[in-house]
């Protein structure tokens, strides 16, 4: 892995002048930008840019997300901004979580070559993804009862989550709901994703889904997507702000659960295979879906199911970001296609039972 993840090509200096022009129009008085930055740690998808903006005597601490441009070689196929920006604003006001207080929505691009919107930024600690957190980081280093804490507080904002109630009119932006277009939306993905170079694992991780199918799956609901503790920032262990919003769909509570479960899992293995230790007594099944019982009564079921399906998404994600590295010259081709899912044996192992 290396240091850093390749998400843009474009300039921060002409973006920062850009930004000063859209948000003087956007307040009604001349307004300056500074500090701009990328954050280096996570994020591999759609643009992040940190600034500050300035205008009337205040300053106010900004994070912009911007869809990529298509030079970048995009991860997903589209980036609905306008919907991910709803659907924090609802987050927030609705189940009380801590997303991000959504400023603008700008859907017009010429102002920055793309449609973006902007947040306020909050302060804290992210368990950073380069290198993962379960080599070196704060969290390695913490104390277990204050692990323990923050993996209960962010099983918590799930619990929130997925109890808050939303009308058909606010959850029509994020599409069809149902396990079943879920999973009939992420076969389209990895059409489009790999569609040009088929990778075999991936295709028996699908085929796998089909005989193993819930018999019931649950009630559907709001969930996040991307529901994993790289996409929180942290105070005192506990959530300040929920991130990234750009996978949230309606569906089954399993899908986040599992999502939440597994990303943990694949930067331990990435860990142990690396010969350290990491953190195997984070984030376990057992104990997740416990706590997740105990917020709201709800028993998680199907959790093979759903493992296997976390799995498979996250394949043809890191796939693509790997063939994204790939592009860039930042790493050769490899001769087997199934090397691009850097969680290759952790797949194996579930197929094999």
């Amino acid at each position: 892995m290396t240091d850093e993840i390749r998400t843009s090509t474009r300039d921060l200096e002409e973006l920062r002048e850009r930004l000063a022009v859209w948000l003087s129009g956007r307040v009604g008085a001349r307004a300056s930008v500074s500090e701009v930055s990328r954050p280096s740690e996570n994020g591999m998808s759609s643009e992040t840019l940190f600034f500050t903006a300035t205008w009337g005597g205040g300053g106010t601490r900004c994070v912009a997300r911007l869809a990529p441009a298509v030079e970048s070689v995009p991860v997903f196929p589209s980036y609905d901004l306008r919907a991910q920006f709803g659907i924090m604003r609802l987050a927030r006001e609705k189940a009380g979580i801590p997303a991000p207080r959504a400023l603008w929505y700008e859907p017009d691009p010429g102002h920055l070559g793309t449609p973006f919107l902007v947040m306020e930024r909050e302060d804290g600690e992210v368990p950073p993804d380069v290198m993962p957190y379960t080599f070196g980081s704060w969290l390695l280093d913490a104390a277990p009862a204050d692990r323990r804490r923050l993996q209960d507080s962010a099983v918590a904002v799930l619990a929130a989550l997925h109890q808050a109630r939303f009308t058909a009119d606010e959850l029509a932006p994020l599409g069809p709901a149902g396990l079943r277009a879920h999973v009939d939306g992420q076969r389209a993905y990895y059409a489009w994703a790999h569609g040009e170079r088929r990778i075999p694992l991936l295709e028996r991780a699908f085929r796998w889904l089909e005989p193993h199918w819930p018999h019931e799956p649950g009630p559907d609901v709001l969930c996040w997507g991307d529901a994993r503790i790289g996409n929180m920032v942290f105070r005192d262990f506990t959530p300040v702000a929920v991130l990234d919003w750009e996978m949230a769909t309606v569906g089954p509570r399993e899908l986040d659960l599992s999502w939440m479960i597994f990303l943990h899992r694949f930067f331990q293995d990435l860990t142990v295979a690396a010969g350290f230790p990491g953190m195997p007594d984070f984030m376990r099944r057992g104990d997740v879906c416990q706590k997740y019982q105990e917020l709201t009564g709800y028993e998680p079921r199907d959790m093979d199911f759903y493992e296997m399906y976390a799995a498979l998404r996250h394949g043809i994600v890191m796939a693509r970001v790997w063939q994204r590295r790939i592009h860039f010259g930042e790493q050769p081709a490899p001769d087997d296609p199934d090397d691009l899912v850097l969680h290759r044996a952790t797949i194996e192992e579930l197929l094999a039972g």
